[in-house]
This record gives structure tokens, sequence and C-alpha cells, in this order.
């Protein structure tokens, strides 16, 4: 028997998720026009970093656990552990519900930026997606989920 496809597993909600987080907290675009424009449908920082480790434990252990299941490889895992770390920091610094503006001007953004940003190329590229189309809404995002996870 082989192993199952990604797409029957909860692991593809899961690295969906994670992809989502860290495709926003790497664009910085989006960052402008959506959470400091307050545009809804997209959550704001917190539900994004809530995403990065609500399911996966993140904050707790490394993206290495999941090699094989919700992600592909060492170096995938090792790039997520990388920004997910940078942004905990940040996250801690300011505050859990602390305002969009207090992640935006923090000194150590730009650099948790550029970390997400890799993780998500990194893991778009290896799903065949484009890594530079825009993140999706939370509404499409669920219903990408669910979709993903019924076909």
């Amino acid at each position: 028997m082989g192993g199952m496809p990604l797409n029957d597993m909860p692991w593809w909600r899961w690295r969906s998720n994670v992809r989502s987080a860290l495709h926003m907290i790497g664009d910085p675009v989006f960052q402008r026009e959506v959470w400091q424009a307050g545009r809804e449908g997209y959550g704001d920082v917190t539900d994004a970093v809530y995403r990065l480790v609500e399911d996966t434990w993140l904050d707790n252990w490394s993206a290495e656990k999941y090699v094989g299941t919700i992600f592909r490889d060492s170096q995938e895992a090792a790039l997520v552990d990388v920004a997910v770390l940078r942004v905990l920091k940040i996250l801690h610094q300011v505050g859990a519900d602390a305002p969009v503006a207090a992640y935006l001007d923090h000194h150590a953004w730009p650099e948790a930026v550029r970390a997400a940003r890799e993780a998500h190329v990194r893991m778009a590229r290896a799903d065949g997606e484009d890594p530079d189309a825009p993140p999706r809404s939370l509404e499409i995002l669920a219903i990408y989920n669910r979709t993903a996870a019924a076909s």
C-alpha cells in the first residue's frame, strides 16, 4: 500500500492554515491594504498567529515533528520554525490583543515578514501554487479546506 494522498488527512487543513498565516504575515502590501485599512474577512495579525499554532502547537515544539505529514521535508520545517519563533517573540512583546500597528511598527517585524515569506514561498511552490497570488479570505480558506478534505 502506498501513502495516503495528503488531502485525505486532517494534516491537509493544518498545512493550509499554516500556509495562510505565513502568506499574510509574509505580505507587507496585504498588511497595509487589508490589516491596517481594517478590511473585513481576513482576520487580524493575532488571528494569523493563532492559525499558525492552534492545531500544530508549533509554539511548543519544532515543525520537524511534522515532516512527512504537514511539512514535506526538513528544509520546509526549518523555514517554518524560524518564522514561527520570530512572530511569537513579537506577539509576546506586544501582547495578544495588541492592535495591528503594534506588530507592524515593531522593530523586528520586517525580519518576521521575511522569514514568513520564505516559508510561504517554499510551501506554495511545493503545493504547485503561485506564491505571489494574494492571500485568500478566511471564508474562502474554509471552503477550500472543506473541498480539499472532501475531494
